[in-house]
């Protein structure tokens, strides 16, 4: 019951501002579409550059839409709305909370990824996006909905969500396998870069667009982000209620 009271909190809130959601969704990845996709006519890998692009801006949408969804609001929450000691003083489960939040974190990446889908959708690139797309999507929004769960625990401020996003998401929205290959990179720096979640998630998705079979190692990788960052989450909030 406690992961659906969260849920439906999410909910309320998407419904309250589905036109703000919506739009913030929409404005960046559109953006780039235009620029990279329609203003820039070059090719990628013997293909249209838009084949390399879509899945790509699609993977990019559930990351920024799962982080952004979680981050801010819970750190305002916890730090002013003082929500977090609601949790903890009620018997509502505290890992119910947390998968919770991390479902409903993922869920509203999965929206922003299936905004930028309709919006391509009269684009005729016979991409392929399958149940298997959506399943790597939906794993991709937890991973990202959790580290948004850690770094709000850790944030300060509510001024600390938008910081964490300049130093992480945006990064990793230009260099993780969204507008250009990892392949073209040095040596070291691409290895490192190739292991980052946005990175083997648009891999993966652009190889089932494409009509090839995604390997196994990127969902491990995926799977050790979620793990890692999930127990990191969990000890936290215990560590709080037991202080």
């Amino acid at each position: 019951m406690g992961i659906i009271t969260v849920l439906w909190e999410k909910w309320v809130e998407f419904r309250r501002d589905f036109y703000k959601i919506t739009v913030a969704a929409m404005i960046s990845p559109l953006m780039y579409l235009i620029i990279f996709g329609m203003g820039i006519q070059t090719t990628s890998h013997g293909e249209p550059y838009l084949h390399f692009l879509i899945p790509g801006i699609v993977s990019m949408a559930t990351m920024t839409g799962s982080f952004s969804a979680i981050a801010q609001n819970m750190s305002v929450q916890r730090l002013y709305e003082k929500a977090l000691d609601q949790v903890m003083v009620s018997p509502t489960p505290l890992w119910q909370f947390i998968v919770g939040q991390i479902i409903g974190g993922s869920l509203r990446g999965m929206y922003a990824g299936g905004v930028i889908l309709i919006l391509t959708f009269p684009i005729r690139t016979n991409l392929i996006f399958n149940g298997l797309s959506l399943l790597i999507l939906f794993l991709n929004g937890t991973v990202f909905a959790t580290i948004a769960l850690v770094f709000s625990f850790l944030a300060k401020s509510y001024t600390d969500a938008p910081r964490f996003t300049a130093y992480i998401i945006m990064p990793m929205s230009f260099l993780c396998n969204t507008f250009f290959s990892t392949d073209q990179m040095p040596n070291g720096f691409r290895q490192i870069i190739s292991l980052l979640p946005l990175s083997q998630t648009s891999s993966m998705v652009r190889s089932i667009a494409n009509g090839n079979a995604p390997g196994a190692f990127g969902f491990i990788v995926l799977l050790c982000y979620l793990f890692i960052f999930g127990a990191i989450s969990v000890l936290f909030i215990y560590r709080k209620k037991n202080l």
